[in-house]
């Protein structure tokens, strides 16, 4: 199995795409720190920092007043500012109104789609790409069985998401040091539930960043079964691009009027909705509940996946 893994792992690194998508990443995180810092020299800290948040909380909450129930998650947002400013000023905890490296870091955690992206390329390609090279049948002809075959495909399209997440989390850390200098800042205000909780920054950023390798194998599970179904891997990118970036708002609009929304597969992939980074896809989720639909959703793709590979006429 390791030597099959170790062959997968050579042939994504033998295209020229592999790199091209791994400087993207590093371009993007480059250009979003550029910006940061350039924003950062123009920004001043505020004499009266309670006054300034005070200001925030009202302006707020008129925009709160004013927001409908279509755009909740916006709706969310807010009241987490305001929950979190009013926790500020009530505990005398002064924000830092410049970026540091820790708040760098979690910026850069939406940049996870992108990796998100490149994962689908990778799981799209993976399988049909041997359909469409014709190389299939030498693969098939080892003595190996084709659930061993596809078992190493699919571990190794994990281990590229993942070594992409990595990627993006050490080199946001290195080149935050580099253009805002270590933190003093221990403590990060994540809202939770309804509720304001003091949480380790480091524990909080780390924790966060392992909740979005699940978003990431979620979406390429899903790609490298569409890959392997229909032998396309124009087909798999292609609706999986379009669901990665369009499943989350179709089901926050059907998740207005019919609760079976929390049921679709896309309000349950970004688990950091529990741990206050993004607000609830659905009100009334929980971590649980969305852990349970993702092993759901899991086995039904891998049982598609494996059960038309290994029945499947490659002749044909």
């Amino acid at each position: 199995m390791l030597s099959l893994i170790r062959n997968e792992w050579g042939k994504i690194f033998k295209r020229v795409g592999t790199y091209v998508m791994l400087g993207i990443l590093i371009l993007v995180i480059g250009i979003t720190g550029a910006a940061i810092k350039y924003n950062d020299t123009k920004s001043e800290a505020a004499s009266n920092w309670k006054q300034e948040l005070s200001a925030q909380v009202e302006g707020d909450k008129q925009a709160l007043s004013q927001s409908s129930d279509t755009n909740r998650i916006n709706k969310g947002m807010i009241e987490q500012n305001i929950a979190i400013n009013e926790y500020r000023i009530d505990n005398n905890i002064e924000p830092n109104w410049n970026t540091t490296v820790w708040t760098f870091v979690e910026t850069n955690g939406f940049t996870v789609t992108l990796v998100g992206m490149f994962a689908i390329i990778v799981a799209a390609s993976i399988v049909a790409g041997e359909f469409s090279w014709g190389t299939i049948k030498l693969l098939l002809i080892r003595p190996i069985s084709r659930t061993k075959i596809l078992v190493s495909k699919y571990i190794t399209v994990l281990l590229y998401g993942t070594t992409m997440l990595a990627i993006l989390f050490v080199v946001s850390l290195l080149l935050g040091l580099i253009l805002f200098g270590g933190a003093d800042q221990s403590i990060h205000l994540a809202y939770v539930d309804g509720k304001v909780e003091e949480q380790n920054i480091v524990g909080y950023l780390i924790k966060t960043y392992l909740l979005k390798t699940i978003d990431v194998a979620m979406v390429a599970t899903m790609a490298f079964m569409i890959s392997t179904v229909f032998r396309s891997s124009s087909l798999a990118i292609g609706i999986s691009l379009f669901l990665l970036f369009m499943g989350a708002n179709v089901t926050q609009l059907l998740a207005i009027k019919f609760d079976w929304a929390k049921y679709s597969l896309f309000a349950n992939t970004d688990l950091t909705q529990y741990t206050g980074f993004t607000p609830k896809m659905v009100e009334g989720m929980t971590m649980g509940f969305s852990i349970t639909m993702l092993i759901i959703y899991f086995i039904i793709f891998q049982l598609l996946a494996f059960i038309v590979f290994n029945k499947r006429d490659v002749a044909a």
